[in-house]
């Protein structure tokens, strides 16, 4: 049993199951909180349905359906991250509510697609080893998964080349130790918003940006 546990909503102190070893990594506490305090000011929990790339122990979407979420889906090419997964889901009572596909990234957005599925909050949390954020990112806007509202979360390693999707737009960006949190949205129809775009490094934001804009509502 891994130390990881659920920080808010309804499953809030729950324990989570975590493979062994070191591929994967769940998301510190302060990560998470970070992460769902900009997706809250957002409002853009509640009710969402949700997809989970390289979801590991599923925390972060786990996290989602503590906090009012819809549904989720979890894709992770690991047979011991899914069987996680699934333990965490059937503890926390929550396997109504979610489905897991273990397969490689393409194979499972490409099925996704092909069902007609979109999703209103995407996580991306690609290994830090083999950072694929930006093909992931690239496939999300071809495909269509991510709704025309929805929010994608990113999570890098601070150094790592920050992603560049051409229909996508990063909107939120901060540094938490050495991870680079990035919040994206689908472009609106006619290109750039000038007034929310924000650099998805972190640094030396376009002149109309806010001061920045990645700036955690708990000062993180």
């Amino acid at each position: 049993m891994s130390n990881v546990r659920v920080i808010g909503g309804q499953e809030r102190g729950r324990r989570l199951s975590a493979p062994r070893g070191r591929d994967t990594r769940p998301a510190t506490a302060r990560v998470r909180a970070s992460i769902f305090s900009r997706l809250a000011s957002r409002n853009a929990i509640a009710g969402a349905r949700v997809l989970d790339i390289f979801a590991g122990s599923g925390s972060l979407g786990l996290e989602a359906l503590s906090r009012g979420a819809k549904h989720a889906v979890f894709v992770d090419r690991a047979r011991e991250a899914t069987g996680a997964m699934s333990l965490n889901l059937t503890q926390l009572r929550l396997a109504g509510r979610a489905r897991i596909i273990t397969a490689d990234f393409r194979r499972a957005l490409a099925e996704l697609a092909e069902a007609g599925e979109y999703f209103g909050l995407v996580f991306v949390d690609a290994p830090f080893g083999a950072d694929s954020t930006a093909e992931v990112l690239a496939l999300i806007a071809h495909l269509g998964l991510l709704a025309p509202d929805g929010l994608l979360v990113t999570r890098q390693f601070h150094r790592a080349p920050a992603p560049v999707a051409a229909a996508l737009e990063c909107v939120n960006v901060a540094k938490i130790g050495d991870h680079r949190i990035a919040l994206y949205r689908r472009l609106p129809s006619g290109g750039t918003s000038e007034d929310t775009r924000v650099s998805p490094t972190g640094r030396a934001p376009q002149p109309s940006d806010a001061a920045m804009n990645g700036k955690d509502p708990n000062g993180e």
